[in-house]
């Protein structure tokens, strides 16, 4: 009881701002000065050359990118309003969904007048898909629905003619489109099938009679679902069906086919219902699609993979459906670059504008009359963000080691760009939900509201843990992607290659029995204690599944059973592959100032991932060495303190793209900001 009055007391006095006194009294109040802005950069010093880390992290088109920035910032139609003396840019939430659908129309047209998209069909070579990557995340910084609806466009529909289409369909649909003379969408997913595309229910047989394709909905749960642009703007989709053949079903192909006219009007034998309300993403008109018997040309079949004769042979140079099927899925990866990529810039949005608000924003003081404490002062608060500041920097790696590897693809590397796509999708999205929560809540009360952007960024990209390959069902295909990959190292004068498995041909890594500081911030010690995970993981799992098959059951019930195994084992190779890359990033540069933030940065990253519950559950970390990461964490952060400033603002998001919180928040809330 005596302790509890004791807090009171000491309580008491926090909040009456009164001194300590030797026999309890009433205080008198008094008043205390107003609170003032103060802008972070007149207090916090940078130690490094903030461009030269945007280079780094950006990766390329840095001038694409802030021209594009420019074009939104200088036009109505994105938004603009003033809020505490800036400019802020987004969309507005609070118009209906119909509204808002119509204002990401209006967009698109803006920024095709302007000439932002020639290319990006017709184009050819790195440089231009790396310039659309760049035009892609700066559109995803200020809206999601955009940014999606553009993906359809572009990436599924467009991607699926190139991939799977020849020269006839290249030449036929893809400048149409670009030119948006054609609004293209992507019929795939159905009400009955999401992830398993193997086992979607829309027929398509052929009759030769005429030489046509006749695609049907045979029942409820074959309905086309979640459709971008169906609902209101698409003209033609990409339709996915069970091709059967004589009789034969020879399994998921694609074909092109019209849903509406150039008046768009819906066409003949076409049914289209809207998927209504989301709890994001409402600026994209997702809807629901019902075939009835719908006749399309023979050469609207897209034939790269697979062909039909005219008199109705069924032809492909693949024979194994395995294969087959593979091949369809193409140009998911594309996708599931896109969405890895933007999260990873979602999560630089939170950070900054949460960072930002706690090197301005005071909350309690240590002693009476003293200033209140800056929160990002608080040891606290920085183990909240700067552990996943340090983490968004790895992603940023990442995504640029995807990029490139995407870009640069070959027949023989579709495996290991499926592998790390799924990988880094799952891990990106999942961690991007993650921090935008940390930075919601760091933000107290303001971070509900719309304006200031964190909050509802969660609702809008909530999305992405589902869509283009559900989370889960990614991480199980690298884990049976790595079996595979174990399995076919037990081969005589086999070795592991590719995937950076390459560790598991060199011994295996010994963890000291007692970790300091100089160990725990060595990248080799990182790099080998995350291999040690993924090494054990790997082999823990091949041994369960295994044994399941030992006793007569499938493969496939196998990895089923093994399902905890596996997404340990998925987390496991997605830190340790995360890492390489940051690694690689920092070896480009020179002993400086920069690097060694980065370095920082590196050892705060890798030692979170030894805070995963599997460092103790296998005991690779005695509880004590488990103690002493926690405590290097907590230190790592107290020394990246003082460069949080010069780290979000090396993000390279212009001011208009955060939101009030993030500067004069005193202003955008006075009583004349609320008159206008």
């Amino acid at each position: 009881m005596d302790r509890a009055f004791q807090r009171t007391k000491v309580l008491t006095g926090h909040l009456l701002q009164s001194p300590p006194t030797s026999s309890f009294q009433t205080p008198s109040l008094s008043s205390n000065a107003c609170l003032n802005y103060s802008p972070p950069e007149l207090s916090e010093k940078y130690a490094f050359d903030i461009n030269d880390m945007r280079k780094l992290m950006d990766g390329h088109d840095l001038e694409e990118r802030d021209r594009l920035f420019g074009m939104i910032t200088q036009s109505k139609v994105f938004n603009p309003r003033v809020r505490g003396g800036k400019v802020f840019v987004s969309p507005d939430y609070n118009q209906s969904m119909e509204q808002q659908r119509e204002m990401t129309w209006k967009r698109i047209e803006y920024l095709f007048e302007r000439g932002v998209f020639q290319g990006w069909l017709t184009g050819e070579g790195e440089e231009v898909e790396m310039r659309r990557f760049a035009c892609f995340e700066v559109l995803g910084l200020f809206d999601h629905s955009i940014s999606i609806k553009l993906g359809v466009h572009f990436f599924l529909w467009g991607g699926a003619i190139q991939f799977f289409g020849t020269k006839h369909h290249h030449d036929k649909w893809l400048r149409d489109t670009e030119n948006y003379l054609i609004k293209g969408c992507f019929a795939m997913t159905e009400l009955g099938h999401g992830s398993n595309v193997r086992g979607i229910e829309t027929i398509t047989t052929y009759d030769s009679n005429t030489g046509e394709f006749v695609i049907n909905t045979p029942c409820e749960s074959a309905q086309k679902y979640w459709i971008g642009g169906a609902a209101n703007h698409a003209t033609h989709t990409i339709v996915f069906s069970q091709l059967n053949i004589n009789g034969t079903n020879q399994g998921v192909h694609a074909l092109i086919a019209q849903i509406r006219d150039a008046d768009g009007n819906v066409c003949p034998n076409i049914r289209i219902a809207d998927c209504g309300h989301k709890i994001g993403l409402n600026g994209v008109d997702n809807g629901r699609i019902w075939f009835d018997n719908v006749r399309v040309p023979r050469e609207n079949l897209l034939n790269s993979v697979a062909d039909v004769s005219p008199d109705g042979k069924y032809l492909s140079a693949i024979k194994d459906p395995d294969q087959r099927f593979a091949a369809f899925l193409a140009p998911l990866t594309a996708g599931r670059v896109n969405i890895a990529v933007n999260a990873v810039y979602q999560s630089k949005v939170g950070l900054a504008i949460a960072i930002r608000y706690a090197l301005t924003r005071r909350a309690f003081s240590l002693k009476p009359k003293e200033p209140e404490v800056l929160l990002l002062d608080y040891p606290s608060h920085q183990r909240r963000l700067l552990p996943l500041l340090a983490k968004t920097y790895a992603m940023s790696f990442g995504a640029n080691y995807l990029k490139m590897l995407y870009v640069k693809r070959t027949p023989q590397s579709n495996k290991i760009i499926h592998v790390i796509s799924s990988s880094f999708k799952a891990t990106f999205t999942w961690s991007n939900m993650q921090i935008l929560q940390e930075c919601r809540e760091a933000c107290g009360g303001q971070g509900l509201k719309t304006e200031n952007r964190v909050g509802h960024l969660k609702a809008e990209h909530d999305v992405q843990s589902t869509f283009e390959g559900d989370n889960n069902i990614l991480m199980q295909q690298v884990s049976k992607a790595l079996f595979a990959e174990y399995m076919a190292a037990q081969k005589p004068n086999k070795a592991f290659k590719g995937l950076g498995l390459e560790h598991m041909n060199k011994p295996c890594p010994v963890i000291p029995s007692r970790l300091t500081t100089t160990t725990l911030r060595c990248s080799q010690f990182q790099m080998d204690v995350l291999c040690l995970r993924e090494r054990d993981l790997l082999n823990r799992f091949v041994a369960e599944v295994s044994q399941c098959q030992a006793k007569g059951e499938s493969k496939e019930h196998a990895f089923i059973m093994s399902y905890q195994l596996a997404e340990d084992l998925g987390k496991a190779f997605s830190d340790r592959a995360i890492l390489q890359t940051f690694v690689e990033a920092e070896a480009t540069l020179a002993a400086c100032s920069l690097k060694d933030v980065l370095g920082m940065l590196r050892s705060l990253y890798a030692l979170n991932c030894l805070e995963d519950g599997a460092y103790l559950r296998y005991g690779y970390l005695s509880v004590e060495n488990a103690a002493t990461v926690r405590r290097e964490i907590t230190k790592i952060c107290s020394e990246l303190r003082p460069h949080a400033l010069a780290l979000v603002s090396s993000f390279g998001i212009p001011d208009a793209f955060l939101s009030p919180i993030a500067f004069n928040w005193i202003d955008a809330n006075s009583w004349s900001s609320a008159q206008h």
